[in-house]
């Protein structure tokens, strides 16, 4: 058994709650982190076909080995720079294989604005580059069959939806984390660390699938609603979330005191709450 605390550890990682769908690549990782060789292996067996948006096959490698811009270079040549012994980059790796999909209509749509951008000459990444790379680093999709409680949540209600509902959002409600960066932040979790959310209403075929499905199901809403139906415009399409208010995240918060902190669960104040997408039977089906 290792002396070494679990946040350093990526098997152990994944009996975390918000780890779940990045479990059975945690586990396959092992006690240490991957080596670029070691990290492509792994993600080629989970996703076998992982291929850029311009059709090359995803590989990871070494930052100081690419010439060209980010995105341009994951467009391109399927090339996403990669530094080792960094969980950052790491979760990066994984995310890609669970949510492949999405992370390709990511850089779909920051190529586009890139090209917009010399187009019109227009200086700084903009509002939609900003909503993009927000989502890609600290998105969180929050599922459900109740819309009261999400919009609770939308509004920051955190003791209604967190502790009074506690009970009826664990059977409704599913926190699927997608951004890498809120993978990182996580195992070492502190007050105030907040994901950027999208709530979405869904009929209980969703609710009842396995892991394994939703994923496969958020994928495919991610990417179609980033690609053909304008999500992430503009940062207000997200809304923050105190990820330590999950249930069962922390076990700090298995007491009502907990969810007083208005540092951490701040109310909305003046602001707009962000909007509950729904998608109904029809919809979910056909993806």
């Amino acid at each position: 058994m290792s002396d070494r605390p679990d946040y350093l550890i990526p098997a152990a990682l994944a009996r975390w709650p918000l780890y779940a769908p990045l479990a059975p690549l945690l586990e396959a990782s092992g006690e240490r982190l991957p080596g670029l060789v070691a990290l492509n292996r792994l993600v080629a067996e989970a996703a076998p076909a992982l291929k850029s948006p311009s059709g090359e096959a995803l590989r990871f490698v070494a930052p100081d080995g690419i010439g060209a811009d980010y995105e341009q270079a994951v467009f391109d040549g399927g090339l996403v720079a990669t530094r080792t012994d960094n969980w950052h980059d790491y979760f990066n790796a994984l995310v890609w294989a669970v949510f492949p999909r999405t992370k390709a209509a990511l850089n779909v749509r920051h190529m586009q604005e890139i090209a917009l951008s010399g187009a019109t000459r227009s200086r700084g990444r903009g509002p939609v580059r900003d909503a993009l790379t927000q989502f890609d680093e600290c998105g969180l999709l929050v599922i459900g069959t109740d819309a009261s409680l999400l919009a609770a949540l939308a509004g920051h209600d955190w003791r209604s939806a967190f502790w009074d509902a506690r009970a009826r959002l664990k059977a409704t409600t599913r926190f699927l984390m997608f951004g890498h960066a809120s993978y990182d932040q996580m195992r070492t979790p502190f007050n105030g660390l907040c994901a950027k959310a999208l709530y979405v209403s869904v009929p209980e075929s969703v609710l009842h699938m396995p892991l394994t499905g939703q994923l496969a199901w958020a994928d495919a809403w991610l990417a179609t609603e980033v690609a053909e139906r304008g999500l992430l415009s503009a940062t207000r399409d997200l809304s923050a979330l105190p990820l330590l208010g999950i249930p069962g995240v922390v076990r700090e918060n298995a007491v009502a005191d907990f969810y007083h902190d208005a540092s951490h669960f701040r109310p909305l104040g003046d602001r707009a709450p962000a909007a509950v997408i729904s998608c109904p039977e029809a919809a979910a089906l056909a993806l």
